[in-house]
């Protein structure tokens, strides 16, 4: 994915997303693992985001400090190259239910979160609409600003209600 802003790094410079230190820790093997893959997931995009970094080398660095299984491994880099692969369309899509902003003037945050969850409602479909949206809010909580949550939701709510008809 070699979506840039305004916020480029330096080619050797990582981009953080951390939690703030008092959430849980999303890298708990209390947490489930799925659920970390996704966080992890939503880590690497973000800084594909952010960066001109390359995929590839961006996951390992993730999944060399991350305690996932693999399985959990292999869920992380699937959710990342379908969004990679399909930015552009899910993008389109996250347009369609968020009217109020161009995607481009989300938070990186608010943007990698939707991609990763529109991904999983409209491509992979793995898994039941309301464990995908819980999940995409409970990131939001651990990752995303204020209202991010909200947000996340109703989106991703008024998505749902189309797919369903």
């Amino acid at each position: 994915m070699n979506l840039v802003t305004s916020q480029q790094a330096l080619p050797a410079e990582t981009i953080a997303l951390d939690p703030p230190p008092d959430e849980e820790d999303w890298s708990s093997a209390k947490l489930p693992p799925r659920r970390r893959a996704r966080a992890l997931a939503l880590q690497a995009l973000f800084e594909l985001d952010a960066t001109q970094h390359q995929i590839d080398d961006v996951l390992q660095a993730l999944l060399d400090d991350s305690n996932l299984p693999a399985s959990g491994e292999e869920f992380a880099r699937e959710l990342v190259a379908g969004v990679n692969e399909q930015h552009v369309a899910l993008d389109e899509t996250i347009q369609e239910y968020a009217t109020a902003w161009p995607v481009s003037q989300l938070s990186l945050v608010d943007r990698s979160l939707l991609r990763l969850a529109v991904y999983e409602l409209t491509v992979s479909k793995n898994v039941s609409p309301k464990v995908v949206i819980n999940e995409a809010v409970e990131l939001a909580k651990l990752f995303g600003g204020e209202s991010s949550p909200r947000f996340i939701n109703g989106v991703l709510g008024s998505l749902q209600d189309t797919i369903q008809g």
